[in-house]
């Protein structure tokens, strides 16, 4: 009698050991959870105070005319710019009071291929100009695939006033696709005008810039 007891005394201490340490290795777990499901609360909470366009702010990389600009994604080279009066497309003939811009370049990307999407034109003094939409987008770089390690040229149309050239950079950037990635690079051009070469250029423009293929 006496020896049953010990051992249902030892049975009892090493099942309430055991009880023990899975309240311990439970506790620890419940921690755990507890902790990621906080950190998940901030990160959510941090994300809500950030401002709108924080999450899909592009990285830019900069550089002039005739320069590789590598933007990891894709590089791009701005060629050459012309201004003209007038675009002629097939058998349509159009024309502006301010002044056609023609932007030349050259893409390729690195991996997979791209479209880019119609570039903005950023004035000294921080206006937007969009490219125009006078001019179709198949007749743009556009509407070209720009392929891995194989250089890529065409062209982008703005129709702005001559005011707007001297200073102005031109961003460039990738197609937007159904989801929004964050953190887009973009690729952002100086036209290298000051106001003299600003005024040069739009005093002899093109008179008819022809996008028919010769």
């Amino acid at each position: 009698m006496t020896v049953t007891q010990q051992r249902s005394t030892v049975a009892s201490g090493r099942r309430s050991r055991r009880a023990g340490r899975e309240r311990g290795i439970g506790a620890r777990l419940l921690s755990v959870v507890i902790g990621l499901v906080l950190l998940g609360g901030a990160v959510w909470l941090q994300t809500l105070h950030m401002a709108e366009g924080e999450i899909t702010d592009p990285i830019t990389y900069t550089g002039a005319k005739g320069e590789i600009v590598d933007a990891r994604r894709f590089s791009l080279r701005l060629d050459s710019i012309l201004a003209a009066k007038s675009i002629q497309s097939s058998m349509t003939t159009i024309g502006t009071d301010d002044v056609f811009l023609v932007v030349n370049v050259s893409a390729k990307s690195s991996l997979k291929p791209y479209h880019l999407a119609q570039p903005v034109l950023l004035t000294a003094d921080g206006k937007r100009f969009d490219a125009t939409d006078r001019v179709n987008d198949d007749l743009t770089m556009a509407a070209s695939w720009v392929q891995p390690d194989i250089w890529r040229s065409g062209r982008f149309f703005f129709e702005v006033p001559p005011s707007a050239l001297p200073g102005a950079h031109v961003e460039f950037g990738l197609s937007k696709g159904f989801v929004v990635e964050p953190y887009q690079p973009e690729v952002e051009v100086d036209l290298g005008l000051d106001d003299e070469g600003a005024r040069k250029l739009v005093a002899s423009p093109q008179d008819v810039y022809s996008t028919d293929k010769k």
